[in-house]
């Protein structure tokens, strides 16, 4: 598989678990690099930002830059200037994605009067008083979008409810379906990890632990797409799925010639 010229990785479940790297992940990633092949990494999860994913990266010794990290909050910034640029937002998620849209010169409110956007992302803070506001913000016709809609993320010992349940809550009450997913597996995201990239999607290989953000948004784009089962998805799932991988990997080191 050293035919590409791009490798994407996922990172949850896919090349480290909680605060240790899986096995093969950084030897594999770092022998990429030494072959002169680009190594970038693509997050739904948008608890930290791209800087702070590039720092873990590091501390787990695989040495990265910010710019070299995409996840679903950089690209929600991105969604929201070219679409609503200065809106109100609402944010059900955590204080390192309310600290991104701040920045990006976003106001945040939690008077739904005033709320031109609901943001629902992956959120351990997650309350009722936050639901109500959602609520009346999108019954007052505020717009309603989400960074992504995993349902759970990968964590030593299991998984934490992620973005979708937020989406669920919010849609089941307001009788209204989500606008935009900006993560994988949709195009925004996509987009902007070949922006980076600046190389041909043909040229490329997206490899993940799920099939349907990771595998199904590189397949979608035109790429190669790797499952790796050491994840969310088990082979079972794998062979039972209507997503197929163009290859399917137990772990990352299968990516290089197998001596």
């Amino acid at each position: 598989m050293i035919k590409y010229d791009a490798y994407i990785f996922d990172l949850d479940g896919t090349v480290y678990l909680g605060e240790a790297l899986l096995p093969h992940a950084g030897e594999t990633i770092m022998r990429l690099r030494q072959l002169g092949k680009r190594t970038v990494f693509l997050s739904n999860n948008p608890t930290r930002t791209r800087q702070e994913y590039a720092q873990k990266l590091t501390r787990l010794g695989l040495p990265t830059p910010d710019h070299d990290v995409i996840n679903s909050s950089f690209v929600m910034v991105d969604f929201l200037r070219r679409r609503m640029p200065g809106a109100s937002l609402f944010v059900v998620g955590e204080q390192s994605l309310c600290d991104e849209l701040t920045a990006a010169g976003f106001t945040l409110t939690d008077q739904a009067s005033q709320v031109d956007a609901v943001i629902a992302s992956f959120d351990r803070t997650f309350v009722y008083r936050k639901l109500q506001i959602a609520f009346d913000a999108i019954r007052s016709d505020a717009h309603f979008f989400a960074t992504n809609a995993d349902r759970y993320c990968p964590v030593p010992g299991g998984g934490e409810p992620d973005a979708a349940a937020m989406i669920a809550a919010i849609e089941a009450c307001t009788n209204t379906k989500v606008e935009a997913v900006v993560g994988k597996p949709s195009s925004f995201m996509a987009e902007a990890i070949l922006g980076l990239l600046k190389v041909p999607a043909d040229r490329c290989l997206m490899t993940g632990d799920r099939l349907e953000t990771d595998v199904l948004m590189g397949l979608d784009a035109g790429m190669a797409a790797a499952l790796t089962l050491t994840g969310a998805t088990t082979e079972e799932m794998a062979t039972q799925s209507d997503i197929i991988p163009t290859y399917v990997i137990h772990h990352l080191g299968e990516l290089l010639p197998q001596t």
